[in-house]
């Protein structure tokens, strides 16, 4: 059974279009997407149509601890005293607990327009360190809050194993994280079997840092993913903090994202998180390596990381995508606001992110984050054609800052004009998960969430 949705103006492929008919079949997927069509008996759809943006970068959990470490440990507070914050938190949280945070947090991303999530799952074991009796528990509590909400995942195991380069013994504060190859290969292969079929899940696996992989585990578990799914997402945090990059010299004589390159095959499956420290030579090669860059700009701003060198990046021709982190923000708008914000404040310039081609800084940008993200999460997303999946996100064109706009400056104010999100509604995998700005579980979902916020807060 296909179903046929009918847009005056829609965002495609090859870019801008009117009177669009847009047919989806009963698998969610777009079987055809027609420009100057007749809209005959579709569905007519309310606003402007964009793809769907997918989420690149998720750690679930954090969002209950969004804005609890806000207040100055001292002088030297930077990320590594909000990692203890962070581990502090965490060793309390149990399975019912971990799943109604990730159910509040997916309502939340596809209210703001993010169809997929890149969950980075590095949260495995019960608060002493012991293995659950299914060793996939958590990772089965975040693909089920997914499901139930309508969020597309691609979830993504975390192998995590030492403390710090060389091998350092991990900390007690990350006990709940560690596993070694055979773990975290028998995670992935359990969640495999249950959602080979499933169009809205997909798994991959991420290999959590240099720091925590040694390169024998490294080699391992990218060989043993690649053995099990030849095309699966393969993510890592990389030279997100100065201190990482000097600790990486200092064990190997090479800065982190030139060791990555030169150890691993790094191609088109690969996401490189953060990435935020390159020098000129690794900012070409990590473009020319065909790997995306995994950029989180609120929490990069958050935690004090630093600033990705975009337009040098952007002029090798590398690709990018956009992801939320640790939640302290959840929205596209943002994410792509702050990606060109910080540039400006950095160069003292404007319209860094502009291409050559295209002056349109909004346009430029997200058409960098859904194709970027699309293949960081390995799915086939954030086009409308023939062959992706229906993720559709519809904009109000009477809100304020869309009133009158057209073409690239419609998606240049739909990222720098405003305060408020002019999302109307959002289809993912081929059904309508938001109308009017709200999702039909939001209410259900929040009660859950304060539960346990009271619950963790008390």
């Amino acid at each position: 059974m296909t179903t046929r949705y009918f847009a005056e103006t829609a965002f495609l492929a090859d870019g801008w279009a009117d009177d669009v008919l847009i047919e989806v079949d009963a698998k969610g997927d777009i079987a055809r997407a027609t420009a100057g069509a007749e809209r005959g008996e579709a569905e007519p759809i309310a606003g402007i149509v964009l793809p769907g943006m997918a989420n690149l970068h998720s750690h679930a959990f954090q969002r209950a601890m969004a804005g609890l470490a806000e207040t100055a440990s001292g002088p030297g507070d930077d990320f590594w005293s909000w990692r203890e914050q962070m581990y502090r938190f965490v060793r309390v949280l149990d399975p019912d607990q971990v799943e109604a945070i990730a159910a509040q947090l997916y309502v939340e991303m596809l209210k703001a327009g993010y169809t997929c999530v890149a969950e980075f799952h590095y949260l495995h074991h019960q608060p002493d360190g012991t293995p659950y009796a299914d060793r996939a528990e958590l990772s089965r509590r975040a693909i089920a809050a997914a499901k139930a909400t309508g969020l597309g995942i691609a979830h993504l195991p975390v192998l995590y194993n030492t403390g710090g380069f060389g091998g350092q013994k991990a900390g007690d504060g990350q006990r709940r994280f560690l596993n070694d190859v055979d773990g975290i290969l028998d995670i992935v292969a359990r969640l495999r079997a249950d959602h080979e079929a499933d169009p809205d899940v997909r798994i991959g696996v991420a290999p959590h840092s240099l720091r925590a992989v040694p390169p024998e585990m490294l080699a391992a578990t990218v060989a043993g993913m690649t053995a099990a799914d030849p095309a699966a997402p393969i993510h890592i945090h990389i030279a997100e903090q100065v201190k990482e990059v000097e600790q990486c010299l200092a064990w190997s004589g090479a800065r982190p994202v030139e060791w990555l390159l030169g150890h691993a095959a790094v191609d088109d499956r690969w996401c490189l998180i953060h990435a935020t420290h390159l020098t000129e030579a690794e900012t070409a090669a990590l473009a020319a390596s065909r790997a995306v860059a995994g950029l989180c700009p609120t929490t990069e701003a958050n935690l004090g990381d630093g600033l990705f060198p975009l337009a040098p990046y952007l002029a090798a021709g590398g690709a990018l995508g956009i992801g939320s982190d640790s939640h302290i923000s959840v929205g596209v708008i943002e994410e792509l606001r702050w990606l060109e914000y910080g540039q400006r404040l950095s160069h003292r310039k404007r319209g860094v992110g502009a291409a050559p081609d295209r002056p349109s800084v909004g346009a430029t940008l997200f058409q960098a984050a859904i194709d970027g993200g699309a293949r960081a999460v390995g799915r086939a997303t954030g086009r409308i054609e023939a062959g992706a999946r229906a993720d559709l996100v519809v904009l109000d064109p009477d809100h304020p800052a869309l009133i009158g706009r057209r073409g690239d400056t419609l998606l240049d104010s739909f990222v720098f004009a405003g305060n408020t999100s002019p999302i109307r509604d959002v289809m993912a995998g081929g059904r309508w998960r938001v109308r009017d700005g709200r999702h039909a579980d939001q209410a259900a979902v929040a009660a859950r969430y304060r539960t346990v916020m009271a619950a963790l807060l008390t």
